[in-house]
């Protein structure tokens, strides 16, 4: 999986309708419908605002919309460019203006693919890697034990307290999850004290 960090916009014209593509991030429902409302007020002579969008790599969700257009024929194909490229935590609307001329189902399925396609094609992708998350407890002098665990595991410090003891928030690499949760249960005898914190993600390079 993958996502986006800034907007991508493109245009084109086909048989006289314009089309306008924004493909843009979005980290929830919300963040997608204030850009849409951003959109909508850029553009509000539009004929169509079209859009599909995937959100949550932990419990992913997606919506298309047609707003108007024939069922299926501008909001799936938008949603299945951003599926095509692994998009996640971001969304892409379509703007279209009509230009006189019908373009028929298949004309609107290409039309609209072309343009979510389109800002696909030109942008620039981090790497969204999941995560299974743990929250560990620790006296202060067994701090070597997790620098340890930190060098033998792609670790993520997510949050950190210092009271009586330390308590990290650690993001693990997925597939290394079960790894890690041995090594930390082989340091039970410690004091070293381990919760689950469900799953997550991070992004990479």
């Amino acid at each position: 999986m993958q996502t986006v960090q800034k907007t991508y916009r493109t245009s084109f014209r086909e048989k006289g309708s314009k089309f306008i593509g924004f493909l843009f991030p979005a980290l929830s429902q919300e963040d997608f419908n204030n850009r849409l409302s951003d959109i909508k007020s850029d553009f509000p002579d539009a004929t169509h605002h079209c859009y599909g969008w995937r959100i949550d790599p932990t419990d992913l969700r997606e919506f298309a919309q047609d707003d108007g257009e024939p069922g299926g024929t501008a909001g799936l194909p938008i949603l299945n460019q951003l599926k095509s490229y692994q998009a996640v935590n971001c969304g892409c609307v379509v703007v279209r203006y009509y230009g006189g001329t019908n373009l028929g189902k298949s004309g609107l399925i290409n039309a609209y693919g072309a343009a979510a396609e389109r800002c696909l094609a030109q942008a620039t992708f981090v790497k969204i890697i999941p995560t299974r998350n743990f929250i560990v407890s620790y006296s202060y002098e067994l701090q070597n034990h997790i620098e340890q665990l930190k060098n033998s595991f792609d670790l993520k410090e997510l949050n950190a307290t210092y009271l009586e003891k330390v308590t990290l928030t650690l993001a693990c690499r997925a597939e290394q999850s079960e790894a890690l949760r041995d090594r930390l249960q082989q340091l039970n005898h410690l004091g070293i004290e381990v919760q689950r914190n469900g799953p997550g993600y991070i992004r990479g390079s």
